[in-house]
């Protein structure tokens, strides 16, 4: 595997022991993940669990209108797939890859064997879990009770927290979808923001020239998540945090 591209860019992974590591290693397969692309669908069972290294995935709740909202992202912190090894058999939820770039894909049978086996990735799963369900809970109070400007900013520092890049690949479409708001309720919060100089928006790219601003701008939701999302980068090691 090249350097560019290695299995401990992903945190999960990168806290393995060499033994589990190199168990794992020839069955992890490296794939492209393109924005939009559709990984999982309500009521389906996975075939497969995706640990991100640059790509960001997002799951969504899908309403019987077909209306959706984002209900957890997973960054190169995390895994998608948790109900492959917590016993469900289907998934409530769709996945979708919010930015594109790269993954790391393993059949949900081996994730299952592996967590079977009661090792340091049992450990690291099962922990992963509990901070998607803080970000699953935190996500859908903060929907309820902020306004859309302020979860626009936590979206956004969120996003910043998984990518290397302070310009980000999104349409206001997209950020729409995520949010599970009308596109002109976006519209009117990004402008918001860019006549504030947090930042600047041109068709699919917002670029974000001010992140103090938007961090206070934000809600509280944000340092709860942040927080989350920096334990499993800590338990990464040096390999994954310098992705």
């Amino acid at each position: 595997m090249s350097l560019e591209h290695r299995p401990t860019l992903n945190h999960l992974l990168a806290a393995l022991p060499p033994g589990e590591l190199e168990r794992l290693a020839p069955h992890l397969e490296l794939v492209p993940m393109m924005l939009g692309e559709m990984l999982y669908k309500p009521g389906q069972q996975p075939r497969h669990a995706f640990f991100p290294t640059t790509a960001i995935l997002s799951l969504h709740y899908v309403m019987a209108s077909g209306a959706t909202a984002e209900s957890a992202g997973v960054g190169n912190e995390g895994v998608l797939g948790i109900s492959l090894f917590m016993g469900g058999d289907t998934t409530p939820s769709s996945a979708v890859v919010q930015t594109k770039g790269h993954a790391y894909r393993l059949e949900g049978r081996l994730l299952k064997q592996e967590f079977a086996r009661g090792g340091i990735l049992t450990h690291l799963l099962l922990g992963y879990t509990h901070s998607l369900i803080t970000q699953m809970t935190q996500i859908a109070a903060c929907n309820r009770h902020h306004s859309l400007e302020q979860q626009l900013c936590r979206f956004l520092l969120l996003t910043l927290d998984r990518v290397s890049s302070s310009e980000l690949v999104m349409t206001q479409g997209l950020v729409a979808g995520m949010l599970g708001v009308r596109r002109e309720g976006v519209t009117e919060a990004a402008g918001n923001l860019q006549r504030a100089g947090f930042i600047r928006y041109r068709r699919g790219h917002i670029t974000v020239v001010d992140r103090t601003g938007l961090e206070a701008r934000a809600c509280e939701c944000y340092p709860v998540l942040a927080k989350e999302l920096s334990r499993h980068r800590f338990a990464g090691g040096a390999d994954a945090a310098a992705a």
